[in-house]
């Protein structure tokens, strides 16, 4: 409990930075009174093939309605951190009365406004407003066949649909098509039509939807297709791979009862023989550990976040998917601390606190550090999507006042719970050399290879997930999602546990980082997916949206390399350990 006290303290805080001005709005409740005010707010503006790229609505020259102004502060952090920047209208509208069409202002149309809207216009330009959290957009104008006069839209037609108190259902129409002449006044209007609607009000976000994208036959086969991809890779380890070993452990056993005078040198080979290297620390422990509980952490965050979203309906809400990731990611520190400490204590490592530390901002410090480039452009551009100066100190009290205490607990508990090196085989003083081996066994060929299954059992749900952020599409299978989560960490754990099969076979005992690296490669081809994506799959330009694509997808992509890596090193242990405790060592 006093974690949510606290993050949610952080979040009135931002609040409090970003405007001294509180305002309790009818609209958290979503229960009306009858001619009780109703709050048409105003959000971004910006083109349309680039979602992300988005200003203030009064960025270009609109008018204001006559209605005295009401501030908006940011009530979550998600909020702020998307951009989210809602100013009032202006305009009259009280719950269940009907607003004839009516003037609330007028543009003085000079020269540079023409031009702004022009500009607006060339470049398809639309908005979005919210009425009771409900999102509304609009189209800015529109040019004739011949691209050389230029029309506004002055007209906005509500029509509002309420179910008792609650309002369920908001539609716009623009109308009142004018051109856009210099020095001319051009009148805007409004009106607002209720009607009764049989909609539930839990059900009110359901005409947002688009099942026949989500719930396309193609999504099932893909699905149908991961799923007898992971029977495949489970049968390939558990009949092929054991009845491997079984021969092995019968070699083995064979080679122990013989005398040493009957033993064939030649006859020894194989993964026993790096029995006394096969639990050397790995390279680089420090850095490894950490990427490992941050793999771990990346996972269970992943885990609860769509579990949460399965349970509760989080795109209802302005900013809370990203609101819950930011909280769950602050809560499950922990995990990262434990995993990632206790590894660091069986390699023998002894600055803990370096990789406590290491662990514990490795993610944070990637995503700011992405997000802090991104932010530069986004002022350039004067885009709402830059972040303001209150919630970047939340999101830094959140790093260094939950994370890394939290962090620290999990470290010890790992250090003191399961820090014991307690390995089946005694490591050797001399490491063994490495033999000779085909060039398709050399850990930088597995690497490459290791990653294609596991991309190749997402890949179509990646084309959804991208849609749904990178397009006007809101996600909400996440059933769907749960399961292509579930499938990649067995396709991965399968393909790591192969490939290092193969690798200890030859003799070579590096297999921590290959096993990583082999899973992590993922990443690689996803990011590659991306650049298939924006190039044939949307519209975009400019550098921001491109800087913002780019950028934000090298993030996700090294994310998810690192769960998987981390996935596929936590099995590939398992199974490692498991074989060589069955076997008989001298």
């Amino acid at each position: 409990m006093g974690l949510c006290k606290w993050t949610f303290e952080v979040v009135a805080l931002t609040a409090v930075f970003s405007s001294f001005i509180p305002v309790r709005a009818d609209e958290h409740e979503h229960k009306y009174t009858d001619k009780e005010e109703v709050v048409l707010w105003m959000n971004t503006v910006g083109p349309y093939h680039n979602r992300q790229e988005t200003y203030k609505y009064f960025s270009l020259p609109f008018c204001v309605g006559t209605k005295k102004t009401i501030s908006h502060y940011h009530e979550t952090l998600g909020e702020a951190l998307q951009g989210v920047e809602l100013e009032f209208s202006g305009l009259d509208i009280k719950f269940k009365e009907e607003v004839l069409q009516t003037t609330y202002c007028d543009i003085e149309l000079d020269k540079p406004k023409r031009d702004a809207f022009v500009y607006a216009i060339k470049n398809h330009y639309w908005y979005q407003m919210y009425i009771d959290d409900l999102p509304i957009w609009g189209i800015v104008g529109e040019a004739d066949e011949n691209g050389e006069d230029y029309y506004l839209w002055t007209y906005k037609k509500l029509e509002i649909g309420h179910n008792g108190n609650r309002i369920v259902d908001v539609n716009l129409t623009s109308e009142g098509k004018v051109k856009l002449v210099p020095n001319t006044r051009i009148p805007m209007s409004y009106s607002v039509k209720w009607k009764k609607s049989d909609v539930k009000f839990e059900d009110r976000f359901d005409k947002y939807l688009d099942p026949s994208f989500f719930q396309h036959r193609i999504h099932w086969f893909s699905i149908f297709n991961s799923f007898m991809m992971v029977i495949f890779l489970v049968g390939l380890v558990s009949m092929i791979l054991m009845r491997t070993l079984r021969k092995d452990y019968a070699r083995y056993s064979k080679e122990e009862e013989m005398d040493d005078m009957d033993r064939d040198p030649g006859d020894e080979y194989g993964w026993k023989q790096v029995h006394g290297d096969v639990f050397r620390p790995s390279s680089h422990p420090l850095i490894f550990s950490s990427l490992i509980g941050s793999g771990c952490q990346i996972f269970s965050v992943s885990l609860i976040v769509i579990i949460l979203a399965m349970i509760e309906d989080l795109y209802t809400e302005r900013g809370s998917m990203l609101s819950t990731a930011i909280f769950v990611y602050a809560a499950t520190s922990p995990v990262n601390g434990y995993f990632g400490g206790s590894l660091y204590a069986k390699q023998g490592g002894r600055r803990w606190i370096k990789q406590m530390f290491i662990g514990a901002f490795l993610i944070p410090a990637m995503v700011c550090g992405t997000a802090f480039f991104i932010n530069f452009i986004a002022i350039y551009y004067h885009a709402s999507r830059a972040i303001p100066f209150g919630t970047m100190v939340a999101v830094c009290c959140i790093c260094l006042f939950v994370i890394l205490p939290l962090n620290l607990v999990g470290t010890i508990l790992g250090r003191n719970l399961s820090g014991q090196p307690n390995f089946p085989c005694r490591v050797n003083a001399v490491p063994r050399p490495i033999p000779e081996k085909k060039w398709f066994m050399e850990p930088a060929v597995i690497v490459c290879l290791g990653g294609i299954l596991p991309f190749g059992s997402i890949f179509i749900e990646m084309y959804f997930i991208f849609t749904s952020f990178w397009a006007y599409k809101i996600y909400y299978v996440y059933g769907f999602m749960m399961l292509v989560l579930v499938i990649l960490c067995i396709v991965t754990v399968c393909v790591t546990i192969v490939c290092t099969y193969f690798l200890l076979n030859a003799e070579d005992y590096r297999w921590q980082w290959t096993s990583f690296l082999s899973a992590a490669s993922t990443a690689v081809y996803v990011y590659m997916y991306s650049f298939y994506y924006y190039f044939f799959k949307t519209k975009m330009y400019g550098l921001f949206q491109t800087s913002f694509y780019f950028g934000y997808m090298a993030v996700f992509s090294t994310a998810l390399g690192i769960m998987c890596g981390a996935v596929g090193y936590m099995g590939t242990s398992a199974f490692v350990r498991k074989i060589y405790t069955n076997v008989k060592i001298d």
